[in-house]
């Protein structure tokens, strides 16, 4: 028979603040959402440290057994929900974006963010996978943030889930200012037609293209997001500059500036709850600032089954060229010399793919440099 359950998505001001005040902040609205009849909660990605591009991240990492993740296993527990959040998570040798879900009975369920968006490289690593969690619930399939603009995380959840669970805490990247020290300030208007089709597609991703997704599998879902206005330092500010010059060949004057530039945006709307034909059935805008938004979904008797070929994805081929390429490779260093600093030099070891893949690239430039002594020579 049909199930139906009742989900509250919460929706958290992503400035930054300590764990322990977030944490208290999240416990209200927890607590507000189990009275009114939830039975899964989900907090908003990092929501036990705001969201920011800082050195503090590398500290407020935090092990299994760190007070996050205590809170969220008593939380739940005391609460009698399923209760679901991300942290960053220190686990053994590196850091990781981790979604991790609670039930009342102490079971958890974790998924590690397998796409770390652009500069997020810099604080946490890549996970590998998805993850089905089988609750009491209903099989529920896990997300976090930009892992749902790659179409290839939808495909391995299809046929496998009753619902779909998404914590994110999108910043506006695709409508930034970024401000430079000599008072200058330049949008994304102001950058060519280039980099002109990235703009406004964080509200896409998060709006039309999540509903069109779930509508493709066939299963319910929640999304939470942060709300607010962010600020901040840019980790490798010289190099992302470098990296727009192509676009915009006007920014290289701003390279000097580039490690002390700045960035301000919103943050994406998008803290929702969908039913499995794609349509929003409650959604909180952003000026409802930290709130909780509740409603009930029905699950299936069976697994949904897509019947229709998978929708294309939203999004430009150069949004996933500079989020998932160009940016992280500036940014892993960041990552590793940020974690071995506060954590000791064994964190962040280069992988034996990684290394062969280096060795790989270093033979290549070697027999490019052979080949055209060689040729020199002969010309000779």
């Amino acid at each position: 028979m049909p199930r139906t359950i009742t989900i509250a998505a919460i929706q958290m001001d992503a400035s930054p603040a300590s764990p322990s005040q977030r944490l208290a902040r999240a416990e209200g609205l927890v607590t507000d959402a189990a009275d009114k009849g939830a039975q899964l909660v989900v907090l908003p990605e990092l929501f036990n440290t705001g969201y920011t591009y800082a050195d503090s991240n590398h500290r407020f990492a935090e092990p299994l057994n760190g007070p996050t993740v205590k809170w969220l296993r008593d939380m739940a527990a005391y609460l009698n929900i399923h209760l679901a959040g991300s942290l960053l998570l220190l686990d053994q040798t590196d850091v990781y974006n981790s979604l991790l879900l609670f039930s009342p009975d102490d079971r958890m369920w974790r998924y590690d963010k397998n796409y770390p968006w652009g500069w997020e490289r810099g604080y946490f690593r890549p996970g590998r996978g998805v993850t089905i969690a089988n609750t009491n619930l209903g099989r529920i399939g896990m997300l976090v943030c930009w892992d749902t603009a790659h179409l290839n995380l939808w495909r391995q959840y299809a046929g496998q889930i009753d619902l779909m669970l998404i914590s994110s805490c999108p910043p506006d990247i695709t409508n930034p200012t970024y401000h430079f020290p000599n008072g200058d300030q330049i949008t994304f208007d102001q950058m060519g037609p280039l980099v002109a089709p990235l703009k406004n597609t964080g509200r896409r991703l998060f709006g039309d293209m999540i509903n069109e997704q779930i509508a493709w599998l066939g299963v319910p879902a929640v999304n939470t997001v942060g709300c607010g206005h962010v600020e901040t330092a840019i980790p490798n500010g010289f190099g992302s500059v470098l990296s727009m010059v192509p676009a915009a060949p006007w920014l290289i004057k701003y390279l000097p500036q580039a490690n002390q530039m700045r960035l301000s945006c919103d943050v994406v709307q998008g803290c929702k709850v969908v039913d499995a034909g794609g349509q929003v059935l409650t959604e909180l805008s952003q000026d409802e600032g930290e709130a909780f938004t509740i409603a009930s979904v029905t699950l299936a008797d069976q697994l949904p089954q897509p019947i229709t070929p998978q929708p294309p994805s939203r999004l430009p081929f150069m949004g996933y060229l500079t989020s998932d390429i160009i940016l992280p490779l500036l940014s892993t260093p960041i990552y590793r010399r940020g974690v071995r600093r506060v954590w000791g030099r064994q964190m962040a070891p280069i992988e034996p793919a990684t290394k062969r893949r280096l060795a790989g690239l270093v033979l290549i430039l070697v027999l490019i440099v052979l080949a055209a002594w060689f040729f020199r020579q002969r010309r000779k």
